[in-house]
């Protein structure tokens, strides 16, 4: 059940896609195969399957106008290049990916692209000095080692005023349209237009559009259309909606939550912050893995080189204040600003708008404990206070380390969807067959996890609560232990415990469940069987 390593990496279109897993590259073997046995359309949109095979994950980050997206992809990128402030681009959908050189290019929906300069502090310009309405995103092609394994996709607001923004984030939401802009296509054809035998209709571009993992964002308000969003986003496939597997969510702006008004947080704000996430993964599971708190604001300043050491200076002329002049500066923002002291207005204008009051107490807190704290070190212990660190563990757990099933698995949905696009039904038969033979073979297990996944997550196969919590364990977690659910546990106990139930879950497939969960329990079961193999193997179950 582990990732297999790599057996590529191909440099495309100026930028540097992704190690290709051993899913991934049957999947990509299967496409060719089938090419010269298809339509010339069919076998178009397996070319841009291929082609997406060949990219890194693409992870959209979603959520609500003013949830703190586009912080948060800063602090991921470790750039602060995604705009923050409203502007033009703020309303359009931006890809950031890897390249060998920094760059900005328009891309229009007749195909055209157009190269900006970033602005002066090196972010994307929040003018673009185009036709809003004659564009269909924007690609920026960054340095960052950050980005060399993941292309991280920043989305206007759900819940705008402007409804066009959020038309183009419903489309990328929903795969709609997108591959073909990516591929200088037109995204306006008509259903009866003269295309070519070889181009996508609308319905097979839709199949091979689209994030393949999102990253939702929200804020303490949990609201019907954050999992309305969530229920609507589709990972490339036919229809398969966010789950356990490709979607995570952050409740950001922790440090803004009234720790008094959550029952068990004793007044702290990250517990309060921690136990409403805990509430909030409750309500969107089994739509996403987790839910985590973050501060993006604080996360952003630290991890893209925002705070500086000016800032620690100024920090440290704050804590020599008397106690009672700095918590009553700490009530509000105007108060701290406007309140008379030694520290120049501006200087503190500038550290709220970096740490706001929750940082600034942190970091104030740490100089009094250590008055001889470094800048740098000062840094680390605000970008601990933001949870950033703990997100990124989880997309790695979640996204990175499965990164071959999830694009696999998004692959073959879409395959499949190209196929019934075609209308022949010798073809679908064709590549439904080819289908069956690559899961039929034990090193394509894993997408069969991930489809029963995909069944049980979505209520399409109904199973006891106990069984579906089961389920979604073993097949959400890369590592074995949690797989199993058995942290802690010596390797023997958790040879022991995979060898007893794969056989409950053998006997449940064969006596106890319905057609529909004998077909999860059997991928269950062989999941187990596999957890218990794979222990043999590494002689540590003695």
């Amino acid at each position: 059940m582990t990732q297999g390593a790599s057996v590529s990496t191909t440099e495309q279109g100026g930028r540097v896609a992704g190690p290709v897993g051993p899913l991934s590259a049957a999947v990509a073997n299967l496409c060719r195969r089938l090419q010269p046995q298809v339509s010339p359309r069919t076998a178009a949109g397996f070319t841009q399957v291929l082609r997406r095979l060949g990219a890194p994950l693409q992870v959209a980050v979603a959520g609500r106008i003013k949830s703190g997206k586009s912080t948060l992809v800063n602090a991921l990128i470790g750039r602060r290049v995604a705009p923050t402030d409203i502007g033009e681009c703020t309303r359009l959908v931006t890809r950031f990916q890897y390249g060998t050189v920094d760059r900005i290019e328009v891309v229009f929906k007749d195909g055209g692209k157009q190269v900006l300069p970033f602005a002066a502090d090196g972010s994307i310009p929040a003018e673009l000095g185009v036709d809003i309405d004659t564009v269909s995103h924007i690609e920026a092609y960054l340095t960052n080692a950050a980005l060399q394994h993941m292309t991280v996709i920043d989305t206007p607001g759900l819940g705008s005023l402007d409804a066009a923004s959020v038309a183009r984030t419903e489309h990328l939401l929903s795969a709609a349209r997108r591959g073909s802009a990516e591929a200088g296509e037109d995204t306006d054809w008509d259903e009866d237009d003269d295309r070519g035998p070889d181009e996508l209709d609308e319905t097979s571009r839709n199949a091979v559009a689209g994030a393949e993992a999102v990253l939702y964002v929200m804020t303490q308000g949990l609201r019907a259309d954050d999992e309305q969003a969530l229920a609507a986003f589709t990972a490339a496939t036919a229809s398969r909606e966010a789950g356990p597997v490709n979607a995570i969510a952050v409740l950001n702006k922790a440090d803004t939550i009234v720790a008094d008004t959550v029952e068990g947080a004793d007044g702290d704000t990250w517990r309060a912050a921690t136990l409403l996430a805990r509430k909030q993964a409750e309500v969107l599971k089994p739509r996403v893995a987790d839910v985590l708190p973050v501060i993006g604001l604080i996360a952003e300043s630290a991890e893209s080189g925002q705070f500086t050491s000016s800032d620690a200076d100024a920090l440290r002329q704050l804590a020599a204040l008397d106690d009672e002049s700095l918590e009553v500066m700490l009530l509000s923002a105007d108060m701290f600003t406007s309140w008379e002291c030694d520290v120049p207005a501006g200087v503190r204008a500038r550290l709220l708008e970096k740490l706001d009051l929750f940082g600034i107490r942190c970091a104030v807190d740490a100089v009094r404990e250590d008055p001889d704290v470094t800048a740098g070190a000062l840094r680390r212990m605000l970008l601990d206070v933001s949870g950033l660190a703990a997100v990124r563990a989880r997309l790695n757990t979640v996204f990175a380390a499965r990164a071959d099933g999830i694009k696999a698995a998004a692959a073959l949905a879409s395959v499949t969807a190209l196929a019934h696009a075609s209308g022949n039904a010798a073809e679908r038969q064709r590549v439904h067959d080819a289908i069956e033979v690559l899961l039929a073979k034990p090193e394509a297990h894993q997408l069969r996890v991930l489809e029963a996944l995909t069944l049980v997550a979505s209520g399409a196969v109904e199973m006891p609560d106990d069984l579906t919590e089961e389920v979604l364990r073993v097949g959400s977690n890369a590592d074995v232990a949690a797989q199993l659910g058995k942290s802690g546990s010596s390797p023997a106990e958790l040879a022991t415990y995979a060898l007893e139930r794969a056989g409950w879950w053998r006997s449940f497939a064969s006596f106890g469940a319905t057609p529909a969960q004998s077909r999860v329990a059997h991928v269950v079961h062989r999941a187990y069987f596999l957890i218990w193999q794979q222990l043999r193997a590494s002689g540590d179950h003695r």
